[in-house]
């Protein structure tokens, strides 16, 4: 059974943001980012820690080395995607430092949220059945642990339930129980960006069938085509994909770009059951939060072939269990 615990007040992360909103301590902001720009905005910080910056300001304040921060100060780690090995990076040192998401949790400062956490916690509340159908729906104790890890410190803001994780991006969309093969795969990169997914599957597959690669940024998909020119049998689709034919908003973020109604630009998409009648045995998608619709539009060729599934869900507060509906409503069999 999925157990969401009950979240407890931590008096030291408490006491750390009462001291640095209200007192005269120095204080500093660990990197910067929009979250650190966020902090700023509320406190009077004396600074910024940046060791892998040649400039001198952000924001109007210093960008210091670590080691010139004083003992007495306090500082807030503003580092979201990485944030136990910022922590660690911290802890060598005498000054009393706080990790962002407890920060946000207990400042009581307007603070930018996580991203891809906003409504996460209501959402788990209303939903709390359609978490735990997934929950007893995976088939290994890993799976659970991982998910239950995941969901209490998304509920609680809490870094602890992290601790038993570690940074294994490197494995990200081929962990081994894919059991892919040398020969024979035929890949389908959704959301490609700059070649490096489907240049992981070659070398992991080098006796593939054929690829067909889809990235609506034009910039993207000149870098993947210059990195991928020795490779054959690769297909090449500058469009983006869902559950209908249609012209969307698109705004160019680099490796997080995404269809929005702000994007600066518009961008075809398609249904891949239109684009696609061949085989797929594997089909890895990560286009920041269209993914739901996506897979709609892929509900012909998932139903025939079958394919393993490589598929973001952190995008949307639901993407947990509404994309888990979603393909098991195609094939109940995954």
């Amino acid at each position: 059974m999925l157990t969401i615990r009950p979240v407890i007040e931590n008096k030291k992360a408490k006491s750390f943001c009462h001291d640095f909103v209200y007192s005269n301590m120095p204080k500093y902001v660990f990197g910067r980012n929009e979250w650190a720009e966020s902090i700023a905005k509320s406190v009077d910080v004396v600074g910024f820690i940046d060791d892998f910056t040649s400039e001198k300001e952000y924001l109007g304040k210093p960008i210091v080395p670590i080691e010139e921060v004083p003992e007495n100060a306090l500082v807030v780690s503003a580092v979201i995607g990485k944030p136990l090995i910022a922590e660690k990076r911290l802890s060598r040192f005498r000054f009393r430092s706080l990790d962002y998401f407890s920060f946000y949790k207990y400042a009581g400062l307007s603070l930018k949220q996580v991203m891809f956490w906003e409504g996460m916690v209501e959402d788990i509340r209303k939903n709390r059945e359609k978490y735990e159908w997934v929950y007893d729906l995976l088939q290994d104790n890993v799976s659970k642990n991982q998910f239950y890890n995941i969901l209490n410190f998304r509920n609680a803001y809490d870094l602890d339930y992290m601790r038993g994780f570690e940074d294994k991006e490197r494995f990200q969309y081929f962990e081994p129980f894919l059991d892919l093969k040398e020969h024979g795969e035929s890949f389908v990169d959704i959301g490609g960006f700059d070649g490096y997914t489907t240049e992981e599957f070659i070398r992991r597959c080098p006796g593939y069938k054929q690829v067909l690669f889809f990235e609506p940024e034009e910039h993207n998909m000149q870098i993947a085509k210059r990195r991928l020119a020795d490779y054959d049998n690769i297909h090449y689709f500058p469009l983006g994909l869902s559950d209908r034919k249609q012209t969307l908003r698109f705004s160019n973020l680099g490796s997080s770009s995404k269809i929005c109604d702000e994007g600066e630009r518009e961008i075809r998409v398609e249904r891949l059951d239109e684009l696609v009648d061949s085989e797929m045995t594997f089909l890895k998608m990560d286009i920041e939060g269209a993914e739901k619709e996506a897979i709609e539009g892929a509900r012909r060729l998932i139903e025939n072939y079958h394919p393993r599934l490589a598929i973001s869900v952190y995008h949307q507060k639901d993407d947990f269990w509404k994309i888990s509906e979603t393909v098991l409503g195609i094939r109940s069999d995954y």
